[in-house]
């Protein structure tokens, strides 16, 4: 089979195209012929070497993605019936990469507890946008064990791990509070924000402005760190999604580095966040779709930044620039 992936760290331009055996599924696992696969923010990091600690026991070529959407092609014994999965079907799954083993493949072997049905009325394109950073939100809040009413602020709200977890907190009625440009308000607002304040140098004093107590929780998909734990009342916590930032804050406030591929088999999860994308919980952006060949041309615009919604590479046109 082909994949897109990397035999030396750099920029967008060492994605290429890689041929590797085709695999073949073990007990409870399926087969997926990839349709499409997501550009997300660990994508880079495996590109660029921001992981390579951890991948310097592998071998290259280095395949990233984590996000793909497809059709089971094969299926290993055992899978569990409860799961409603059969060949021919078009579902969606989270991959647990490392070194060769990527989303940005011709076809992957998942476990078949990472793997769910496609939602209702949800295109194959845009079904590869959103398990992974819907779970990752899901972690972050379950992770806090919040009572109904917490005020939770959330930097990088209109980013698509933010807008999940306002999504998920308003839906677990939580006071969430979206930290992003003004000219998201509207979106933050139609997801459950109950207030937008705009980013800034001085964010942390226009929040405690607006709530001088303080929030009992932070999920800082922005990683502003330090920055923000002046409106974090005493005794809160910072969620941190990148490892590096558990060091301890002040006044007793806990940061916690949040990790999804501790979920990545969470089956009732997954399933639980497939029936809110239909149920309409979960909106779905897509920035922009390119062909899989086009890899390098989709990696240089996911580092152009100002993005409103994921990239996709979509492996049903898959040309031959790569």
């Amino acid at each position: 089979m082909y994949a897109i992936g990397l035999n030396h760290y750099g920029g967008p331009d060492v994605l290429q195209r890689v041929a590797l055996p085709d695999p073949h599924p073990l007990p409870d696992q399926v087969r997926i012929k990839v349709r499409a696969a997501g550009i997300n923010p660990v994508d880079i990091m495996v590109r660029d070497g921001s992981l390579k600690d951890w991948f310097a026991g592998a071998q290259p070529p280095f395949v990233p993605g984590m996000d793909i959407s497809g059709t089971i092609d094969e299926m290993g014994g055992g899978v569990d019936p409860a799961y409603g999965l059969t060949v021919g079907q078009d579902v969606v799954g989270l991959v647990d990469n490392f070194g060769s083993y990527g989303g940005y493949s011709e076809y992957v072997c998942l476990p078949a507890a990472s793997v769910i049905p496609l939602p209702e009325k949800t295109p194959l394109t845009a079904a590869a946008s959103f398990l992974m950073n819907a779970l990752t939100a899901r972690n972050a809040l379950d992770t806090l064990q919040l009572t109904e009413g917490t005020t939770v602020l959330v930097t990088g709200a209109a980013g698509a791990v933010g807008a999940y977890t306002v999504a998920l907190g308003s839906k677990d009625r939580l006071n969430m509070v979206a930290v992003t440009s003004p000219s998201d308000e509207t979106f933050m607002r139609t997801v459950g924000a109950s207030m937008v304040i705009a980013r800034g140098d001085d964010i942390a004093m226009r929040i405690l402005k607006a709530l001088p107590q303080g929030v009992d929780a932070v999920v800082d998909a922005a990683d502003l760190g330090e920055q923000i734990i002046p409106a974090v009342r005493s005794g809160g916590t910072v969620i941190t999604l990148r490892p590096g930032n558990e060091d301890g804050f002040e006044r007793g406030i806990n940061a916690i580095f949040v990790n999804v591929r501790e979920r990545i088999i969470d089956h009732a999860a997954l399933s639980r966040i497939g029936q809110q994308v239909s149920e309409g919980v979960l909106p779905l952006r897509v920035a922009a779709v390119f062909p899989a060949a086009d890899a390098v041309a989709a990696h240089r615009r996911f580092d152009e930044g100002r993005l409103r919604g994921r990239i996709i590479l979509n492996f049903d046109t898959t040309g031959t620039s790569v």
